[in-house]
């Protein structure tokens, strides 16, 4: 009898050899980000924002006499800083910061770092012999993640139903709040009663705290379109190869044209870490 031919195997697809390639990361040390930045405990929070901007990350890492003390994130930015009504640049980082730091080894398998970021709530510094090595976000994890039966659920199950939409004449004033206020990291902006694009807490790093853009700006102007999504039904596996493959940390989930959730990087890295 002629074997059954794999077509999978013998016609991969874009997503299966982005796969092949990510798949031989086995250990944290494999995935970390090697280069941390890190802050003074007295920088203040403008600075922080400032820096995280231009280097296009979420968090930096606080020394204190060369030793890692606390972390400090976009999210702390906005649900701290922003949602507060306060000024970044008279707001120091070490009364925002986030401490003791949830560590891990090197030498840690990936899924012991993804059940010790989702419970414990945070991303991850790497410490080596006591030493600051690296450092592993949700978005590391879901470049690695294995082709294992927690990645076949589908994103129905992980993602979230409830959908902050904004018009887009609202100010990016405002939707930093909102999002502060919400502690979210992202929403959908509509136009003309349509949704449009997303706005998100990087955008609102990199594009306005990083190059001291008004803040008064129409968030219309500023939200990525056309938006990238996922329909309903995709598994988590493809839903974080695509994530890998666009550089997002967020996607839209549609059905018949229509956003009924969204889901995150963190939203699949807490489904397969169960």
């Amino acid at each position: 009898m002629t074997e059954k031919r794999n077509l999978r195997r013998d016609f991969p697809t874009l997503s299966d050899r982005v796969y092949e390639e990510f798949k031989k990361f086995q250990l944290v040390s494999d995935i970390m980000s090697k280069d941390v930045v890190t802050i003074s405990a007295d920088a203040t929070m403008a600075e922080a924002a400032k820096v995280m901007g231009e280097k296009h990350i979420g968090s930096l890492i606080i020394l204190e006499r060369n030793e890692p003390k606390g972390i400090v994130t976009e999210r702390d930015l906005l649900s701290k800083i922003l949602a507060k009504g306060l000024d970044p640049a008279k707001v120091k980082v070490k009364d925002v910061m986030s401490s003791p730091l949830i560590t891990v080894k090197p030498t840690a398998k990936i899924k012991e770092a993804a059940q010790a970021m989702i419970e414990k709530k945070g991303r991850l510094v790497v410490l080596r012999d006591e030493k600051l090595a690296g450092i592993i976000t949700a978005a590391d994890l879901i470049k690695s993640l294995p082709e294992a039966p927690e990645t076949e659920l589908k994103v129905d199950k992980v993602m979230t139903g409830r959908i902050t939409s904004v018009d887009e004449s609202k100010t990016v004033a405002e939707v930093a709040r909102i999002m502060g206020e919400q502690r979210i990291g992202s929403v959908i902006v509509d136009q003309r009663g349509e949704h449009f694009g997303i706005f998100t807490e990087r955008d609102l790093l990199t594009t306005f705290l990083a190059k001291g853009r008004s803040l008064e700006t129409k968030v219309g102007e500023a939200a990525s379109h056309p938006l990238i999504t996922i329909p309903l039904g995709t598994s988590i596996h493809e839903t974080a190869m695509t994530m890998a493959r666009k550089h997002i940390r967020r996607l839209p989930v549609v059905e018949k044209g229509k956003i009924v959730g969204i889901v995150t990087a963190r939203d699949l890295v807490e489904a397969y870490a169960r």
